[in-house]
């Protein structure tokens, strides 16, 4: 598949390989622990600073209209940067290639759930990396926080976004908007104080070498990333055939009160307001699942979010294991495992795919505009609030992670979570700070923090017991 638009290559093409993209894509796929912002980091790390291929304020331009979607933006992210590449089949091996380690890795847990229930050492290993992952987010956040807080107005947009997310329960969409006005006006008046946070060069903080996608652009824009009216059409036509067409196949095949039909039907719609990412959408899953759906028993949506949040790939995959347990527990005359099965992929089709048609539908007006200094101003706002909300997200993940009971406290408009002190977990207390020095103190890799801790925690296991 050469794409949607004219069959010519982009003038990079012969300087980054489809198969040499490929491969760094799944790279990419196999370090994509810690949720968004680790995801993030490491895109970051491997495709700016390491190998050169976009320039930092292209990649803070495309994240920031990444946030501004429904579904996950690492992946959303991924999907932009692969079709700035490739074309739409570059899109489509970025974003394929993101999610697939969690749809497998999910798969295979989800089954040994549901056929052994409490799985001992296993557990164990998972309590480890879970530790280990709080680390990883933090050491994200300071990343993510060095990239887009660079001017005095982002810094308080940031901090006004983490207090009104984390004491008022403010609306993710609301805060993105508020921010976006915010940059927008804010320009207008003081544009020294809402410039773009990536700053001016292609090759901002990552040396003098010139990114190849930012050089070829400079010399020609390809075909592909000019805006046309027929692209959006064709766009608009396949990728609602592919979205859709299993749900309009189970509608009719088999009535709306299948429990695949619901599946599809259930994740079509949460693809299209999960603004925010998965913890945002979370309540509103588990609720519907466990008292509208009847698929989980009540508290099974932490486990299914404590495997998305340690295997590789967005936290929205825990609907795979959703999907997973309601075919399973629902099967008709189907094998369990194999309507298991049938339930998680099918989930996770109805979740991932629209990110495909947001960013072949957008990706070229957004980068006919990447010059506008107003809309940089408002993405860079929008990115210094999501610095706020991504630090409350690691703070919601460190009391969960570090104490075994956690309470809310309202009033006067406010409602705030705050530990019992009694309950705090001590050995997760310990495996994470010891996965922070590691990770601050003495640079150690990412996959050596979460292999390290993991084994941790599966000693703790054979030594005491399940933690």
């Amino acid at each position: 598949m050469n794409g949607l638009g004219p069959a010519r290559q982009a003038p990079f093409d012969h300087a980054i390989s489809f198969r040499q993209a490929a491969w760094t894509w799944a790279r990419v796929a196999a370090l994509s622990f810690g949720g968004p912002a680790g995801q993030i980091a490491v895109m970051h790390r491997i495709l700016v600073e390491e190998k050169r291929w976009i320039g930092e304020t292209r990649f803070l331009h495309a994240l920031n209209y990444c946030m501004l979607l429904p579904g996950p933006e690492a992946h959303e992210l991924a999907i932009y940067i692969g079709w700035l590449l490739h074309r739409v089949r570059g899109g489509i091996v970025a974003g394929v290639l993101f999610v697939l380690p969690g749809l497998i890795t999910l798969g295979i847990l989800s089954w040994v759930y549901a056929a052994f229930g409490d799985i001992g050492i296993v557990q164990s290993l998972f309590f480890g990396l879970k530790a280990a992952v709080l680390a990883v987010v933090l050491e994200a956040v300071v990343r993510v926080g060095k990239r887009a807080l660079k001017s005095p107005a982002s810094v308080v947009i940031a901090g006004f976004a983490f207090i009104g997310i984390f004491f008022f329960a403010a609306p993710f969409p609301l805060i993105i908007l508020a921010a976006a006005l915010v940059g927008f006006a804010g320009n207008r008046w003081r544009p020294d104080w809402f410039m773009a946070a990536g700053g001016q060069g292609a090759a901002e903080g990552a040396g003098d070498t010139p990114a190849t996608i930012d050089t070829a652009f400079a010399r020609e824009i390809p075909a592909h990333v000019r805006p046309s009216f027929l692209r959006v059409v064709k766009v608009l036509a396949i990728g609602g055939i592919v979205w859709l067409g299993p749900l309009v196949l189970l509608l009719a095949l088999r009535g709306p009160a299948n429990v695949f039909t619901s599946i599809a039907a259930f994740n079509s719609k949460m693809a299209v307001v999960t603004f925010g990412g998965a913890y945002a959408v979370l309540a509103y899953m588990a609720q519907q699942a466990v008292e509208k759906y009847h698929w989980l028993r009540p508290g099974e949506m932490l486990v299914g979010l404590g495997f998305a949040e340690t295997t590789p790939g967005p936290l929205i995959c825990v609907v795979q294991f959703v999907g997973f347990m309601a075919a399973f527990r629902h099967p008709g005359a189907l094998n369990p495992v194999f309507a298991g099965t049938l339930g998680g992929v099918l989930a996770m089709w109805s979740t991932f795919v629209p990110p495909f048609i947001w960013i072949f539908l957008g990706g070229p007006y957004i980068e006919a505009l990447i010059g506008n200094t107003s809309l940089n101003a408002a993405l860079s706002a929008i990115t210094a609030a999501v610095v706020g909300v991504i630090l409350n997200l690691a703070i919601w993940f460190a009391l969960h992670t570090l104490f075994a009971q956690v309470v809310a406290i309202r009033g006067y408009g406010f409602t705030v979570s705050l530990p019992v002190p009694g309950s705090v977990n001590w050995p997760a207390l310990a495996l994470s700070a010891a996965a922070m020095i590691a990770i601050f103190r003495f640079k150690v890799g990412m996959i050596a923090t979460l292999v390290g801790c993991s084994a941790l925690g599966a000693l703790y296991y054979l030594l005491v017991g399940v933690p």
